[in-house]
C-alpha cells in the first residue's frame, strides 16, 4: 500500500476536552497546538478531530449549523488551517470529522427548507408533502419533526430531534414525496456535501472520518445505492485531492471498502464481536481468562477475506461514544490490548486520555452527551490546576474532571518508564521499525479456539514473518504451532518457548517473534 496511512497511527481528540489555551474552560484549537509534540513523542503521527463546526451543540457537535465555520469556542477558521500547518511540518495528517446526513435544526439550509412556498432549499432535506403525512416508518430515518414549521410536511430525522436528514433521495421511492437517488434535489445535496470536503481539504486537511456513512440513502436495505454514491464522491476525490483519506463509521467493511473508503471503523454495535475483546462482563484482554475471542476472529477473517486487497479494517482503543476502556481492564491489561491493537493490520486509533487510563466518570449529560459523558471529561495533563487542561474555574469547566486520589495524569505516566504511556510509544515504535506489522502487512490467526487462551496471528509481507502470541490470562498455556524462531522483536512479561511443535506462552505476556520464512 503506498500511501501516508500505511505507517499511520491516529489519536483521536474531542476538542472540546483536549487542552484550553484561553481559560474559558473549553478545549480549542490552539490548545491542540500546543500539544503536537506530546501526541508525536507518544508515537502517533496523525489527528481524528471530533466536529468542530459551528453548532447549538445539542449533540456536541454533530448538530452542525455551518460546515465551512469553525465554532468560535474552538478558535477561528485561520487557527483550523494553523493547526494544519503545523501538523504537517511535524509530518502529521489531521483528519475532520464529517457529518454528512444530517444537521442541526439551525442550518440556513434548514431554515430555507421550512419556508412555505417552494425555494431552491425545498429538497435539501426530506419531507413529506403534507403534515399529516409521517416520514418515521422508513428504513434509515428514525423519527420525525412536524406541526414546528411554516410548511405544511413532516421531516425526517436521523437520531435526536435537533437533527434533520439531508436528502440523497431513496433507493426504491414508494410515494410522491420521497426522491429518487439521481433526482435533481438528491444531486444537489451530494454536491452540496462534495462542496465542504473541497473547502477544508483546499485549506490543508487530509481527509474525513466520516459519521454514520451508511445511513444517507434512505430504503436502501442492501446499501447498493449508498455505495454508488460514495463511490461517485471517491471519484471526485481521486480527480481532485488523490492523496485524500476516507474512513467510515459504518461497521460493515465488505460495505464500506466498497465503496471507495479507505479504512472502516469495527463498531461498539453490530455483528464485529468487538466487545468481546474490551468491553463486555469477561473481555478476553482480562487477566481472568474466561473471555472469548473466536467469534471476534471469525467475523474479522470474514470481512478480511472479502476485503483484501481491496481496503483496511480499524481496531479502536475506543472513542466519544464508548466508555472508557478502563473501566474493564487496568492499566497493566491495557498494555496488552495496545500490544494487539498496535500490530494488527489496519490503522490503529487512539482515544485521548487511554494512554494514561484515564477513568469513566458517572456524570449527568453534557450538551447531549448521556451516558457518554463519563469518557468525555478533560484531559488530565498534570497536578497544576485542573490538571493542566485549563486555567478556568472548575464549574466553567466543559465537564467535571476526575477528583479521585488515584486520577492518572500524563507528567506521571511519562516521568515512568513502566507506564502504559511508555507502553505504547515503545510499541508505536516497533510497529513503524517493522514493515509487516503495518497497515497493509497480511494476517493468518495460527490458534485461536472458543473460550481458549493464548491467540496468536503471523503478520508477513515480502520483507518478513512476524508471529505475535498474547496470553492476557492468569495462566501458562501451550498451543500447537510450526513456525520457528528467528529473533524476539518485543516481549511484554516472560519470553514465549517454542519447543516440538509447541508454542509455550507464559501468563499475561505478549511476545512478537521474528519467524524463519
Amino acid at each position: 500500500m503506498n500511501h501516508w496511512l500505511e505507517q499511520s497511527i491516529f489519536y483521536e481528540i474531542y476538542p472540546q476536552s483536549f487542552n484550553d489555551s484561553n481559560h474559558d474552560g473549553i478545549g480549542d484549537i490552539q490548545g491542540i497546538i500546543e500539544k503536537l509534540d506530546y501526541i508525536q513523542k507518544l508515537g502517533c503521527n496523525a489527528l481524528w478531530l471530533n466536529p468542530c463546526y459551528l453548532s447549538p451543540f445539542g449533540d456536541a457537535g454533530y448538530d452542525v449549523a455551518d460546515y465551512c465555520q469553525v465554532a468560535p469556542r474552538y478558535g477561528t477558521n485561520d487557527d483550523l488551517i494553523h493547526l494544519f500547518e503545523e501538523a504537517h511540518k511535524q509530518k502529521m495528517h489531521v483528519i475532520l470529522d464529517l457529518v454528512p446526513g444530517h444537521t442541526s435544526t439551525e442550518h440556513s439550509w434548514f431554515l430555507e427548507s421550512c419556508k412555505d412556498k417552494p425555494n431552491e432549499l425545498w429538497g435539501r432535506y426530506i419531507w413529506s408533502d403534507s403534515i399529516w403525512t409521517d416520514v418515521a416508518d422508513y428504513e434509515g430515518i428514525s423519527g420525525s419533526l412536524r406541526g414546528l414549521y411554516p410548511r405544511c410536511g413532516s421531516v425526517a430525522v436521523n437520531f435526536f430531534s435537533n437533527q434533520p436528514a439531508l436528502n440523497y433521495g431513496f433507493a426504491n421511492p414508494t410515494e410522491p414525496w420521497q426522491s429518487a437517488v439521481d433526482s435533481k434535489e438528491a444531486l444537489a445535496t451530494r454536491q452540496a456535501m462534495k462542496d465542504v470536503m473541497d473547502f477544508w481539504l483546499s485549506k490543508g486537511c487530509d481527509g474525513f472520518r466520516v459519521d454514520m456513512a451508511g445511513s444517507l440513502v434512505k430504503n436502501d436495505y442492501e446499501s447498493v445505492e449508498t455505495i454508488k454514491l460514495w463511490q461517485d464522491i471517491r471519484s471526485f476525490l481521486d480527480n481532485t485531492y488523490p492523496e485524500a483519506v476516507l474512513i467510515s463509521e459504518w461497521g460493515e467493511p465488505n460495505k464500506s471498502l466498497m465503496a471507495g473508503f479507505h479504512m472502516d471503523f469495527l463498531l461498539h454495535y453490530g455483528p464485529s464481536h468487538y466487545m468481546d475483546l474490551f468491553r463486555c462482563k469477561s473481555p478476553y484482554f482480562s487477566r481472568e481468562g474466561k473471555g472469548n475471542a473466536y467469534e471476534f476472529v471469525s467475523t474479522y477473517m470474514n470481512n478480511y477475506e472479502l476485503t483484501h486487497k481491496k481496503g483496511l479494517i480499524c481496531i479502536p482503543s475506543g472513542n466519544h461514544d464508548m466508555e472508557r476502556i478502563s473501566k474493564f481492564l487496568d492499566c497493566e491489561e491495557l498494555k496488552r490490548v495496545f500490544a494487539f491493537l498496535l500490530s494488527m493490520p489496519g490503522v490503529p486509533f487512539i482515544y485521548y486520555g487511554d494512554e494514561i487510563c484515564m477513568k469513566q466518570l458517572n456524570l449527568p449529560s453534557v450538551e447531549g452527551g448521556y451516558d457518554r459523558t463519563g469518557a468525555r471529561t478533560p484531559m488530565q495533563w498534570d497536578h497544576g490546576i485542573n490538571y493542566g487542561f485549563s486555567d478556568a474555574s472548575a464549574e466553567n469547566l466543559y465537564t467535571p474532571q476526575d477528583l479521585s486520589d488515584d486520577a492518572p495524569v500524563a507528567a506521571d505516566q511519562i516521568n515512568d518508564e513502566g507506564s502504559l504511556w511508555h507502553e505504547i510509544a515503545k510499541l508505536s515504535k516497533i510497529r513503524n521499525m517493522h514493515s509487516a506489522l503495518c497497515a497493509s502487512g497480511e494476517i493468518e490467526f495460527v490458534y485461536c479456539e472458543p473460550h481458549k487462551y493464548p491467540l496468536v496471528y503471523l503478520r508477513s509481507n515480502e520483507d518478513e514473518k512476524i508471529l505475535v502470541a498474547l496470553n492476557p490470562s492468569k495462566y501458562d498455556v501451550v498451543c500447537e504451532c510450526s513456525y520457528r524462531p528467528d529473533s524476539i522483536i518485543y516481549t511484554l512479561g516472560e519470553v514465549v518457548n517454542f519447543a516440538n511443535g509447541k508454542l509455550s506462552v507464559p501468563r499475561e505476556s505478549v511476545s512478537f517473534v521474528k519467524v524463519m520464512k
